[in-house]
């Protein structure tokens, strides 16, 4: 929950565009270092696989050259040599014909090397082989360094969670987190295992197509590049015309799942209010608008395609048209125009993937930088090396002149002083906003006081390590937490190493016993993480077992009795007293019956201690902690 004055929910969402694309892919390629000598493997790998495919339509113009240059042959003259063959046709009037045999290695009378073809071929398939065996080492390899950079990766963002003050989770929405530590996590992951292979393969797969155009014809190269442009430009003019329906498709797909959402857990408030009619139809209007526009968006999309195909065919056209006169003027053979055509149509492939390759990068990119922004924040302050450890254990609380805001520019606690003392039970009450839970987050560390200090037993709680100190308070709040497992292992969560006669003596103290027994498999029953299969006030019971089992010298009870019935809150109580004596409790109370017999009452107003006394002498000053009670147990004047 954001606190008042605290800056709003971190912005930004898997896929949208980064805020500052080279200097975050930068880092995020940093973070491959490690990897540096499976990188270089990974980078001759690729290189090896490219040139061998490159060579293969080179090599299969030369077969085609063969049996061509058979053909030909077969019909000629035997015995002439290939001059005097082109010196008769050119004597016949078949000048056209002589000049294509001119550019060709033809032998009178000699059909077609079937032997050469084949052993050709065979290179050809044997390049080929090469070719795939070495594309799927590199990306097998590059698999493990990706997965294990990702691995480093959420081990990082983990070890940084737990450096991180509450204030930032106060600031951020937890299903943002979670999206950010997972979602993002896996778009990181993915964008990665899917461009750095693709990128590499795409831009050298350009280079050497590019270097065996040239060196066959640089004419027929200069009328391949022509489409080039034109394709970038129609694909850039398509894409900025489908990009607001992009936009506009995720948009309405967000206000899709949240009304869904929404009336799901919402049901049986839907079905009382009979607002089920209401509901289909805000839902079919938002299904709607994301009907047209995803309709939209992937119609204007799907047009990249088929323009790119229409300019490849455009320009396989004008090839073939130049690269026929070029054979037939005997500046290029059959088989050079053959691997030409195939190199052409091979080139464009490369540079469609490399588009989509970026805005798929971009999308990984955006993510990694939502992922920084966790690893960048503001982490708590260190735990002290060397830490002074308390005299005794007897859970003497003292607040010095304590002051502590959450903004700057709003102050809530301004110079407080408290003591309790050990075995003491004190009652902090209030309205709403007053600080109550604010006081006992400050003994707890969970955030840092501003000016003063907080001792226990003598020692500054800053000059403790956090596990130290919380080791040593318990603490149950309004709002249980369960996790997926049994009772048993729910209320052992207060202290792993307890025995199991330790767990059932917590259990019976905080009533838990009382209900677990009726359970079909009684102590071993399953509970899932919202505490499925037993009632709120039982899974209050449990938490409040899990507390007594960790045996603190502090109890910290923040309504902790608001969820069960009034018998059982009495039994609470009861439980509670037993197991206070030298221990210190702070009990955090709306309902202020429950508080009557505390050893001092702490009434709070606007972050200050505005009264503090037992409860009759606190009535009897007909105050700020007397206008509360009376608020709650006299009835109002009609």
């Amino acid at each position: 929950m954001t606190r008042p004055g605290m800056a709003a929910a971190i912005p930004g969402a898997p896929g949208t565009k980064p805020k500052s694309f080279g200097p975050s892919l930068q880092r995020l390629l940093n973070r491959l270092a490690p990897e540096r000598a499976s990188i270089m493997a990974i980078v001759a790998l690729a290189i090896t696989s490219v040139v061998l495919t490159t060579l293969g339509p080179n090599l299969l113009g030369r077969a085609t050259n063969i049996i061509f240059d058979g053909v030909v042959g077969k019909q000629l003259q035997p015995g002439l040599t290939k001059d005097q063959a082109i010196e008769a046709l050119r004597a016949s009037g078949n000048d056209k014909v002589a000049d294509m045999l001119s550019g060709m290695a033809v032998v009178p009378g000699v059909g077609v090397d079937f032997g050469a073809v084949g052993r050709v071929l065979l290179l050809v398939l044997a390049l080929y082989i090469g070719a795939s065996v070495f594309q799927w080492m590199q990306g097998a390899l590059l698999n493990v360094v990706i997965q294990r950079s990702v691995k480093r990766l959420r081990r990082d963002i983990e070890d940084k969670i737990h450096r991180l003050p509450l204030s930032y989770f106060d600031k951020a929405p937890r299903g943002d987190l979670l999206s950010r530590v997972t979602n993002d996590v896996d778009n990181v992951s993915t964008s990665l295992q899917q461009t750095m292979s693709q990128l590499l393969m795409s831009v050298l797969s350009v280079l050497g197509i590019l270097g065996m155009m040239l060196w066959i014809s640089p004419l027929l190269s200069v009328i391949a590049f022509l489409t080039v442009p034109a394709a970038i430009w129609v694909t850039a003019q398509i894409a900025k015309r489908s990009k607001p329906h992009f936009v506009n498709q995720w948009k309405y797909t967000g206000e899709v799942n949240a009304q869904v959402e929404e009336a799901y857990t919402g049901h049986e408030l839907v079905k009382a209010f009979g607002r089920s009619k209401e509901v289909e139809q805000v839902f079919d209007e938002k299904n709607e608008a994301l009907f047209q526009a995803s309709f939209r968006a992937q119609f204007i999309s799907g047009l990249i395609m088929p323009a790119i195909m229409f300019l490849g065919n455009l320009n396989y056209v004008l090839i073939a048209v130049v690269g026929g006169l070029r054979v037939a003027s005997g500046s290029l053979s059959l088989g050079e125009v053959q691997a030409f055509i195939q190199y052409s149509r091979s080139f464009t492939q490369p540079l469609t993937q490399i588009g989509a390759m970026v805005n798929l990068l971009q999308s990984g990119v955006a993510s990694a930088e939502r992922i920084f922004e966790i690893l960048d924040a503001e982490e708590q302050i260190p735990d002290p090396t060397e830490e002074e450890p308390p005299p005794v254990d007897r859970g003497r609380v003292e607040f010095q002149n304590v002051s502590f805001s959450y903004d700057p520019d709003v102050p809530l606690i301004e110079h407080l002083s408290l003591i309790a003392e050990p075995g003491q039970v004190v009652a902090i009450v209030g309205p709403t906003g007053a600080g109550k839970t604010t006081l006992v987050n400050l003994i707890m560390r969970f955030y840092e006081v501003g000016a003063g200090r907080i001792t226990v037993d003598g020692v500054d709680i800053s000059t403790m390590s956090r596990d130290h100190l919380r080791a040593r308070i318990g603490m149950v709040l309004q709002d249980t937490w369960l996790f997926g497992g049994t009772i048993k292992e729910n209320i052992a969560y207060g202290n792993p190493n307890a025995t199991d006669d330790e767990i059932f003596d917590a259990a019976r103290a905080a009533y838990v016993d009382r209900f677990a027994h009726s359970l079909p498999d009684g102590y071993d029953t399953m509970i899932d993480e919202e505490g499925g299969g037993v009632s709120a006030g039982e899974k209050q019971l449990i938490t409040i077992a899990r507390a007594f089992l960790a045996k603190p010298s502090i109890l910290i009870l923040d309504e902790a009795t608001s969820s069960v019935d009034t018998r059982t809150e009495t039994l609470v109580q009861h439980a509670t007293a037993a197991l206070r004596s030298d221990r210190t409790s702070f009990v955090i109370a709306h309902r202020l019956s429950t508080i009557r017999d505390a050893d001092l009452i702490v009434v709070m107003e606007h972050g200050r201690i505005v009264e503090q006394g037992t409860h009759d002498r606190l009535l009897a000053s007909n105050g700020a902690y007397s206008r509360l009670y009376n608020s709650q147990f006299v009835g109002a004047e009609a």
